[in-house]
């Protein structure tokens, strides 16, 4: 700060969250500039990332005595630029992939899906659902994470050891595993009418938050494509929904978007016939 109001240079530095394991980004009072997509998830948010969803199958099968088989993960353009892609590392790990680094650059040359026995448990049918934010600014995150998802679609083994499999040979193909809203939107889909108060029955906002997220992504580009009612389809078959927080110093009920992300997908649920 005495640098820049004694006009002179401000070093460069990178953004994020150091209680996030990022300390690269120490010292503080430089001048900032985002993470470098290409690297993302970086080797520390993978570890933070691999730590959280083991966590998540544990609470899991504590409260329910079972693997959980499919879920969907909640994947925010602010978060992953604040903690370098812990949440991306977190649902890849769910599924058994592990992304692979160039050791001199430290940008992700691929996927490395994990043996069943290195796992120690059966992979997880992920599904993401991506903001308008992150649809925007990771399209090679999106490539990524299709990339991982036919990857592990395509696998020989057991039903019960890869649901995502199982289900990919069953119906003859893989279905999207991405979604988010059409390009140029953004949001859940019930902003509008929580804030206007203009619904009288929670399945109106359900029906709003799927509506909403009409398009699947990937391909090598991140691409979106029209596809009404399919991740209707992932909702009705997901054992829970995963939001990460990651900002400890900001309490989940002072903003608006976790309301409408995390409130959308609970009466979208209950919408379904199901307990949300």
């Amino acid at each position: 700060l005495l640098a820049a109001l004694d006009v002179r240079h401000v070093k460069a530095g990178p953004s994020g969250a150091p209680s996030r394991g990022r300390s690269d980004v120490l010292p503080t009072g430089r001048n900032l500039f985002t993470s470098d997509p290409r690297t993302m998830p970086t080797p520390t948010a993978y570890d933070l990332g691999r730590a959280a969803a083991e966590e998540v199958v544990r609470g899991y099968m504590q409260s329910h005595g079972d693997w959980p088989r499919s879920l969907v993960i909640d994947l925010w353009g602010s978060a992953s630029l604040r903690t370098g892609g812990e949440e991306i590392a977190q649902g890849l790990a769910l599924m058994g992939c592990r992304p692979q680094w160039d050791s001199a650059t430290g940008r992700i040359t691929g996927i490395e899906v994990l043996p069943p026995a290195m796992l120690g448990r059966p992979r997880v049918d992920v599904t993401w659902r991506i903001s308008g934010l992150f649809r925007d600014m990771f399209p090679t995150q999106i490539a990524l994470i299709d990339a991982a998802a036919n990857a592990v679609a395509a696998r020989d083994e057991e039903d019960s050891e890869n649901p995502l499999a199982a289900k990919t040979r069953a119906d003859g193909k893989i279905s999207p595993r991405i979604f988010g809203t059409s390009p140029g939107t953004y949001g859940a889909g019930v902003e509008d009418i929580l804030s206007s108060g203009n619904w009288s029955a929670r399945d109106e906002i359900g029906r709003a938050y799927l509506d909403a997220t009409s398009h699947a992504y990937g391909g090598a580009g991140g691409e979106g494509i029209s596809a009404p009612g399919a991740f209707e389809g992932r909702i009705a078959e997901a054992d829970l929904l995963v939001h990460t927080g990651d900002d400890p110093g900001r309490d989940i009920l002072e903003g608006s978007a976790d309301v409408a992300f995390i409130g959308g997908f609970s009466a979208a649920v209950a919408a379904l016939g199901r307990n949300a």
